[in-house]
């Protein structure tokens, strides 16, 4: 004897169950995917300057650059491609820190708009702030990096193809950007 209500839950579940199935799928058609692009960044200017942290009252050096950057993330997108989190990192080396990562730029790019990036002198979101002296002259190596937001399944953490080394200026600036 089975009552309404037993069938509607009997449904219900077997409608979550299908759904679950579906999700699993879709993940499955595009978790092999190569997610890699070709990127090209260049360095328009950088300086470095010695400033003074107020809270710390400590000095320490600042750098900024401005850059331009092509990329074509449109490839990226498929249709378990949600939207793309895109980020431009410097990462360097010095006598307190074997690895310093710095972000300088990010942008979001979601499902149907423009995912063709040619940007021209643009300067960095973020200004990086080093906790000694010892940006000047220091060699860096810029890369953009993506998040890829998927509909269902794994979050990707996806490295351009290609990378930039750069040296930063040896003399501290005294203008701006």
């Amino acid at each position: 004897m089975n009552t309404f209500l037993s069938r509607l839950n009997t449904l219900f579940a077997f409608s979550i169950s299908v759904v679950a199935a579906v999700t699993f799928a879709c993940f499955l058609t595009t978790h092999f995917l190569d997610y890699t692009q070709d990127v090209e960044i260049e360095v328009k200017k950088a300086i470095v300057k010695n400033m003074e942290e107020f809270y710390v009252g400590e000095k320490h050096d600042l750098g900024h650059i401005r850059f331009s950057l092509k990329a074509n993330m449109t490839p990226v997108f498929n249709w378990n491609c949600k939207e793309l989190f895109l980020y431009l990192m410097a990462e360097y080396e010095t006598p307190r820190n074997k690895i310093n990562q710095v972000v300088l730029w990010d942008k979001i790019i979601n499902r149907g708009e423009n995912a063709v990036l040619d940007l021209k002198k643009v300067h960095a979101k973020y200004y990086f702030f080093d906790d000694g002296s010892d940006l000047r002259g220091k060699n860096i190596t810029l890369s953009l990096h993506w998040n890829v937001i998927p509909n269902a399944g794994y979050l990707w953490r996806v490295k351009g193809r290609q990378d930039l080394g750069y040296t930063l200026p040896d003399s501290y600036a005294g203008s701006r950007v």
